[in-house]
């Protein structure tokens, strides 16, 4: 990353307020930065670093007035914590296609198209009437199956693996370990205790600009010309279990350890905690939040509902619930104190009736 202090202005439409020629080469936290570096300025309470800073430039609010004398060039922006995510998100760009080229030993198959600008890491393998677009990045160890289609743009980190016929949009980030397309959990149990292996015939379908992290696992679907779909947009955590014939909504995020169970359906804009449960055959409707451990046994057919809890229910009852649950160990002990003085043939209010204040 080279880029002058107005050329990153440009690109967050923001005005510079200082030398606009400087050389920008690295990004930075305001406290840590040095000459040729740029940060931001968003809490007020980080204020005192911009007049020690040695940074190049600061990321600041339009309407930022220093107390005193800064050093770097200011870019003045709407939202500074905003714009530095655009520039993290084009220095990660950068340092994620600079590759190029064929390393070697890697293996392609037969019938198998790339388009341009493509790398190909060593020990890559690539099947047979495989179909790759324009500026993907194939790390080293990834296997790619057969008849499988990727999109431009796409990057397989090391050691992901595709199975046969898995389909990968554009704009998708597939980070290390991952396996997509894997059998489903298919068993039929038998008369003797045995159990039966069921073939899962179909494919997954992952669509433009899905981001998965490492480790995550997304089964295949069990019949022939059915999917497990990954819709536009989504974001997958490490760790995470995606079943046979899963559909999971569009810009959906789940956080990591997180389980869905075969043929359910998740709605588009689901905030889905980590080590979250989700049973088989469920639809779960738009804009559903869950949080963290929360185990879903029935589906959720209101939209904008937040749960919490096993079995997961709306999240106000369940702080209710559990305001109630932390004080059981204190009523446990009123209760049975009430008992003893019943036992005892004391009265239940202190002294009512030896007091003389009752009537006949």
């Amino acid at each position: 990353m080279e880029f002058t202090v107005s050329q990153i202005a440009g690109m967050l439409g923001g005005q510079v307020s200082g030398d606009g020629t400087q050389t920008i080469t690295m990004l930075a936290k305001i406290q840590d930065a040095k000459k040729g570096q740029i940060a931001f300025l968003s809490n007020p309470k980080y204020e005192q670093f911009i007049y020690s800073t040695q940074a190049s430039a600061v990321i600041v609010k339009k309407d930022f007035q220093p107390k005193r004398e800064v050093g770097p060039a200011l870019i003045l922006v709407d939202d500074p914590y905003s714009s530095f995510t655009i520039l993290l998100e084009e220095y990660h760009k950068l340092i994620s296609f600079q590759k190029s080229g064929v390393e070697q030993p890697s293996f392609i198959g037969s019938n198998t198209t790339a388009g341009n600008n493509i790398y190909r890491g060593a020990f890559s393998y690539i099947g047979n009437g495989v179909s790759i677009g324009n500026n993907v990045k194939v790390y080293p160890h990834v296997f790619i199956g057969d008849n499988v289609t990727i999109g431009d743009n796409t990057i397989l980190h090391p050691n992901v693996k595709l199975y046969a016929r898995s389909k990968v949009g554009n704009n998708c980030v597939i980070h290390a370990g991952t396996v997509i397309g894997s059998d489903g959990f298919g068993f039929a149990p038998q008369a003797d205790g045995t159990y039966k292996t069921i073939p899962q015939l179909g494919n997954v379908v992952i669509e433009d600009n899905v981001s998965i992290g490492a480790n995550t696992v997304i089964d295949c679907a069990t019949l022939f010309g059915d999917s497990t779909i990954i819709r536009k947009g989504v974001k997958l955590d490490n760790l995470i279990q995606i079943a046979h014939n899963v559909e999971v909504g569009q810009n959906t995020v789940i956080a990591a350890q997180a389980g869905v169970s075969g043929s359910t359906k998740l709605g588009e804009g689901n905030v889905i905690a980590g080590q979250v449960g989700i049973a088989g055959h469920l639809e779960i409707a738009n804009k559903t939040s869950i949080g963290a451990q929360a185990g879903i046994s029935k589906s959720i057919k209101e939209e904008g509902q937040k749960i919490l809890g096993y079995p997961a229910f709306d999240i106000k009852d369940y702080f209710r619930s559990y305001a109630v649950f932390k004080r059981l160990p204190d009523l446990n002990d009123r209760l049975r104190t009430l008992e003893k003085r019943l036992d005892d043939g004391m009265p239940m209010h202190g002294g009512g009736s030896e007091n003389g204040n009752h009537t006949e």
